[in-house]
């Protein structure tokens, strides 16, 4: 999956598939994982956010399903 690279503390890329409904996050850890099921609206609405941490503990983490992949 293409990531883009943000500017964040936490995140260091960041990726959407629309035909899978597939979030794909990359963390400055280096540790690249997915989120099922991830509605292409609220994948608009994670890329325009300012802080991309924060909307990952607000909407993102523990609310999808999930798979380390790298």
């Amino acid at each position: 999956m293409d990531r883009k690279n943000i500017d964040s503390e936490m995140i260091r890329s960041i990726g959407y598939d629309e035909d899978t409904s597939t979030l794909e996050i990359e963390f400055n850890s280096g540790a690249v994982w997915q989120y099922f099921d991830f509605p292409e609206s609220s994948w608009y609405e994670f890329d325009a956010a300012e802080s991309k941490g924060k909307f990952f503990h607000r909407v993102i983490k523990n609310q999808y399903s999930e798979s380390r992949v790298g």
